[in-house]
This record gives structure tokens, sequence and C-alpha cells, in this order.
């Protein structure tokens, strides 16, 4: 995952913590998950963003709890395949309530 500086915009190195900035010192906090794939692999680390900092809340019902609200966020992919143009847009939703999470195109 590619991180950025809030602050001064350089690109961020990963650290124990999470996100650390080389030029102005900015820290940005990461939980860390363990992951593992198999009974016998080793416990991969996966670092989780928080993201519901600056994340729009909306009037959306939870299709698991029914809460009216939710974090709002837009995914824009464009490419081009085979000479012709094309973009595709996902919605994801997060309940703000109990945190389940779902996609509309």
């Amino acid at each position: 995952m590619v991180e950025f500086c809030d602050r001064c915009g350089s690109f961020m190195k990963q650290s124990l913590n999470g996100y650390e900035c080389p030029r102005c010192g900015w820290e940005k906090k990461a939980m860390v998950i363990e992951v593992k794939t198999g009974p016998d692999t080793e416990a991969e680390p996966v670092y989780v963003m928080s993201g519901t900092e600056n994340a729009n809340k909306v009037a959306r019902r939870c299709p698991m709890c029914g809460h009216n609200e939710a974090y709002h966020n837009i995914t824009v992919a464009l490419g081009e395949h085979a000479g012709v143009n094309t973009d595709r847009s996902v919605e994801r939703f997060r309940c703000v309530k109990c945190g389940h999470s779902w996609i509309e195109n």
C-alpha cells in the first residue's frame, strides 16, 4: 500500500507503528493484523489504515443491522483494452454502527 504524507506530500516509508515521512517525520499509525494462510505458514503482517477520519457519512441503510448512516467511498478505475477507453466506478459503503461493508456499482 502506498501512503503519502498529509503534511508535505512526500512518499511515506513503513515503520513498526505504520508509516513515517522521511522528509518531515510525521507518522501515520496503522493497526497490524496477523494473517495465516495455512497451518504450516508463518503469520504475515497486514497493515490496516483506519480511513474513516476523512470519509463522508451518507444516509444509506445497512443491509445487516438496518442503521441509516454509512461511510461512503468511491473508487474509479480508468483503462484501455483493445483500443477502447473504459472507466468503472465502485461505490463502497461501511455501516457506522456495525461496521458491515458492501459494494454498489
